[in-house]
């Protein structure tokens, strides 16, 4: 066999190797794209599940709690704020909004005793209850899921392909600082 002939199999093998890398790089930072934009979307689902109980629980709680117009006003306010947001972060904005009025308005109805035993109250109170245990879970989901996509494109080799591919880091969902607050019980 010819010498160049041995070469040029050889670079042409080194090129095989390189373009088969590349492709399977490629096609790992897209399924980990995809698996961050699944995690959003459930995220999303669970945010639209917990603003549609909002209007029925607004209506149980209304006949009962005439006096607290500011407090179903501001549910009432947060809960568009999530049926307009367009971004992620606007999302994550005014869930954090609704969770601090609805916490306000299940305080405010511990004054209404009628309220706490109406049936209706009950099982709206336990829907958003399940729904927050479920929100909680899908932002860890997109938060592992958002991990491992910046793990892959800020170690080597992933770097080099994720500047070529115009790849970022993406933002983890994170908890506002006056949520991180310690709440003060006192007897």
């Amino acid at each position: 066999m010819d010498l160049t002939l041995i070469i040029g199999i050889i670079v042409l093998v080194i090129i095989v190797v390189i373009l088969l890398w590349f492709f399977g790089y490629y096609n790992r930072v897209i399924r980990y794209e995809n698996r961050i934009d699944n995690a959003w979307a459930q995220i999303d689902v669970q945010l639209k599940r917990r603003a549609d109980l909002i209007p029925n629980l607004m209506e149980t709680v209304k006949g009962y709690m005439n006096h607290e117009r500011g407090t179903l006003e501001a549910v009432t306010k947060a809960r568009s704020a999530i049926m307009t947001a367009k971004t992620p972060q606007e999302s994550m904005d005014a869930d954090t909004m609704l969770t601090g009025a609805l916490k306000t308005l299940f305080a405010v109805a511990e004054s209404y005793p009628d309220l706490k035993a109406n049936q209706n109250f009950l099982q709206l109170q336990d829907e958003l209850t399940h729904t927050e245990d479920k929100i909680s879970y899908t932002r860890q989901h997109y938060n592992d899921s958002v991990l491992n996509f910046n793990n892959l494109i800020e170690t080597f080799p992933g770097n080099i392909f994720a500047k070529m591919m115009g790849r970022k880091e993406r933002q983890m969902l994170q908890i506002p600082e006056a949520s991180r607050e310690v709440p003060k019980v006192s007897f």
